[in-house]
């Protein structure tokens, strides 16, 4: 496989590097240090990390009643809690039903209680309680449709949170007058707190008018079924929002941060990776010099074909076909997601090198082809470059390492 076929050394490096930057963004001692002094009434932890997060609360507020909703794979036991598993990036009835169990959580609670909610990336796609008059078949074509536009994680939630009862604050106005307050960790660039899990104890980031705006934008608002068409026609505002304290604990730019400091003489993109991936891959090439070149980021990918892959395994290989046209012949680039999974693979993303696409060929494919066609993992599995190191527990968007000889 590649690691064979490749220098060992600079893989591993990259490699290395790319879990100092996951360490960095570790849920449990993030949460653990920044907990408040005062006990909670209730518990709830919704993301990627929401199992990590909430083992670090309950070992300093033992016996608090607390819910858990994560994703299959980081669904281990929490003592003390209740797990609940939801599905991601497109909703499924294990979400419903998570997310109805927090809206009755939260409404059970009154004047002098306390909630701790600790969210994480993820959270957005895992609480799909559907506004007055939807159903969840209407989100989950609604995310499915934005999740193939190009759209990015803030215009996809602005659409996500006018569709929601605990999306845009929902939550926060459901425990009052219960005093609430959150952690988040963050999987968005620029953590913007109502963008990260849809913002559940944030307000909204805007009207249905301005999401109607957006689905047109993209092509989607005759797509869109009916009933979303008709509610956003007719949705009134939410109520005011109440006083919530909402803590940032992790980011992207931490862990691209500790990289950084992993490896002193790298070199750091100036501006995070965004954007489409195809406009990201070029960046990427033409910003690096030799030695190491480090980014952080999260970027887009507008699917016109029906093969499997996620942003980061495809900015790998079109990073390794504009290498090959830059005629590099030493190097090799990891391009992951922090938490171990791209797009609906088993996948974090790719670490590949200058034989990639040789390997692709010599397996009978055409690389090319695979490409087109949004079929990234078929490639990247065929070269034996899928980096895979299973659910982490954490998720602060997208890391990426590029070495040059």
């Amino acid at each position: 496989m590649s690691d064979a076929m490749a220098p060992a050394g600079p893989r591993q490096v990259l490699s290395d590097l790319f879990r100092a930057g996951v360490a960095a963004a570790d849920p449990y001692e993030g949460t653990k240090a920044a907990l408040p002094d005062t006990a909670p009434t209730a518990i709830i932890a919704v993301g990627k990390a929401s199992r990590r997060m909430a083992e670090a609360a309950l070992e300093r507020f033992p016996g608090t009643p607390a819910l858990v909703v994560t994703v299959a794979g980081a669904d281990a036991p929490v003592e003390g809690a209740t797990v609940m598993v939801a599905g991601h990036p497109v909703p499924d009835d294990g979400g419903a039903a998570a997310a109805q169990e927090v809206w009755d959580r939260a409404g059970a609670l009154g004047q002098g209680d306390r909630l701790l909610v600790l969210v994480s990336g993820g959270a957005s796609a895992m609480l799909p309680l559907p506004a007055d008059g939807l159903t969840l078949s209407d989100k989950i074509e609604v995310s499915r449709l934005l999740l193939g536009s190009g759209a990015d994680i803030e215009q996809m939630n602005l659409v996500r949170q006018q569709l929601s009862g605990l999306k845009g604050g929902g939550l926060a106005r459901r425990a009052a007058p219960a005093t609430v307050e959150a952690l988040i960790l963050s999987d968005v660039i620029g953590d913007t707190l109502s963008v990260i899990g849809s913002g559940p104890t944030v307000a909204p980031l805007g009207t249905p008018t301005e999401a109607r705006a957006m689905l047109a934008q993209f092509d989607l608002w005759s797509r869109v079924p009916e009933a979303v068409r008709s509610h956003l026609e007719t949705a009134r505002a939410p109520d005011p929002m109440p006083a919530v304290t909402n803590r940032l604990i992790g980011s992207n730019g931490k862990s691209l941060a500790a990289m950084a400091r992993a490896a002193e003489e790298a070199a750091v993109l100036s501006r995070p990776l965004e954007g489409d991936v195809a406009d990201a891959a070029r960046i990427v090439v033409s910003q690096s010099t030799p030695g190491l070149t480090l980014w952080g980021g999260e970027t887009t990918v507008r699917l016109g074909g029906s093969g499997l892959g996620g942003r980061n395994q495809e900015l790998a290989l079109r990073i390794a076909f504009l290498a090959e046209v830059e005629g590099w012949t030493d190097w090799a680039c990891l391009c992951g997601g922090t938490d171990g999974r791209d797009g609906p693979t088993d996948a974090a993303g790719g670490l590949v090198d200058a034989g990639t696409l040789d390997r692709i060929r010599a397996a009978g494919l055409d690389p090319e082809a695979l490409l087109a066609d949004n079929d990234s993992y078929r490639a990247l599995d065929a070269a034996g470059d899928l980096l895979k190191i299973g659910a982490t527990g954490t998720n602060v968007a997208d890391l990426g390492i590029l070495w040059r000889g």
